[in-house]
Formats: structure tokens, C-alpha cells, sequence
């Protein structure tokens, strides 16, 4: 199998991004999936490295074009989303749904794995390489199958409630924690209002008088009334 000057510098793209992924790990926010994460970016790049070096080229080709396919579609809704743009959102959304689940749970079994499992037994001798091949692909399918669960479950929530409320594929418990606490303080607010605006008017009902807000403080201290 010929390696092309175009298919060397794919092969490099995606080989520096997924490492990129890997050098960001500690520094990112720990998502739900953090554990799926190293475990699919591990793979992936054992993957790439052995289907180069073994110069599996097309079958190697094969497996970054199907992942490519879908997650083209991931970053623009991820974008959208964080600028509340609701329908493109959801558009976006309901394609990369159904570009991920063809592509991850009929294409890549039914194309890759048959011919890494049968076809290609029928023409060479197995060796370590070819086991150790297919075991990693056998994981990155059992995590195509975890996050098309969650994906499904979206799509499910989706049709009840008309709208994505969030992406349980990428988001965070830092960030519900932090929605968690975001409502807490601003219960804390409305409560802190609601408490002096009782104050106010009950101290302008034994009194009389206008509260301090009302008046014009002087550069001495002293109040003046308006």
C-alpha cells in the first residue's frame, strides 16, 4: 500500500490532534466521560501509529474518515449551543445524530471490523499486530455503543421536550455544580431583596420617614433631607 504525500499529512493531522487531546487532559474540565475520553484517545493514537508503521494504510485511512464524518458536525453544535442559537442547535444536532449512529454503529462494524476479523483472514496469516489491531477496534466500538446510549437518550428527551436542554455527551459536572450554585446565590439575592424591601417600607410605616437610600448624603456624614 503506497503512502501518498496527501494521506502522510492526514495521517500527521490526525495523529498531532489526538495527542494535543492527551497533552490538554490535565488542564481541561473534567468531563463525564473523562474516563471513555483517555480511553478512546488512547487507542486512537496506538491506532494510528501501528496502521502506519504496519503500513495498514487503507484500512487505517478508513477508520479516521468514519470518525471525521460525524465529528464535523459535533463542533458546530457545541458552538451554537454555547451562543444559545436554539434551532440551528438542534438542526445541527439531529444531523450529527444521524451521521454518528450510521457511520459508528452500521458502516464501521459491518465494513471495518468484517474485514479486519474475516476477509483479511482469508488472504493473510494473523500475527501479533493483527490481534492487537482488532482488540483496539472492538474498544472504540464499545465506546460508539456508550455514547450512541447517550446520544439516543438526547434524541429521546429532544422529541418529548421539543428542545436540547444540554449535551450529556460533553458536558460537565463542574458546570452543574456551578448552575447548582448560581441558583443557591441567586435565591440568596432575591431573599437578601425581598428582606430589606420588607424592612424599608415597615420602617417607613412606624416612622414615617424615608429610608436612608432616599436621601442625599453630604460629604460630612450628615443626611439631608430631599
Amino acid at each position: 500500500q503506497p503512502l501518498l504525500p496527501s494521506l502522510f499529512w492526514y495521517y500527521l493531522l490526525e495523529l498531532s490532534f489526538y495527542w494535543s487531546l492527551v497533552f490538554t487532559l490535565p488542564f481541561d474540565v473534567k468531563r463525564k466521560d473523562f474516563k471513555e475520553q483517555i480511553v478512546h484517545h488512547a487507542a486512537t493514537i496506538f491506532l494510528i501509529s501501528f496502521s502506519y508503521c504496519a503500513n495498514y494504510i487503507r484500512i487505517g485511512t478508513l477508520v479516521m474518515v468514519i470518525h471525521d464524518a460525524s465529528d464535523c458536525f459535533l463542533e458546530p453544535t457545541k458552538i451554537f449551543n454555547y451562543m444559545k442559537w436554539k434551532k440551528t442547535c438542534d438542526i445541527l444536532f439531529m444531523i450529527f445524530t444521524a451521521v454518528f449512529l450510521i457511520s459508528r454503529l452500521v458502516i464501521f462494524p459491518y465494513t471495518v471490523l468484517y474485514n479486519t476479523y474475516y476477509y483479511s483472514m482469508e488472504i493473510f496469516q494473523p500475527f501479533f499486530g493483527y490481534y492487537f489491531m482488532n482488540a483496539l477496534l472492538i474498544i472504540l466500538q464499545l465506546l460508539h455503543v456508550f455514547w450512541s446510549c447517550l446520544i439516543i437518550h438526547m434524541v429521546y428527551k429532544f422529541i418529548l421536550q421539543g428542545t436540547m436542554e444540554k449535551d450529556m455527551r460533553s458536558d460537565t459536572e463542574e458546570s452543574d455544580k456551578d448552575e447548582e450554585r448560581e441558583k443557591i446565590r441567586e435565591k440568596e439575592k432575591n431573599g437578601i431583596a425581598y428582606f430589606s424591601n420588607v424592612t424599608s417600607n415597615s420602617y417607613i410605616q412606624r416612622n414615617g420617614s424615608e429610608p436612608l437610600n432616599n436621601r442625599t448624603h453630604l460629604t460630612n456624614g450628615h443626611v439631608k433631607e430631599r
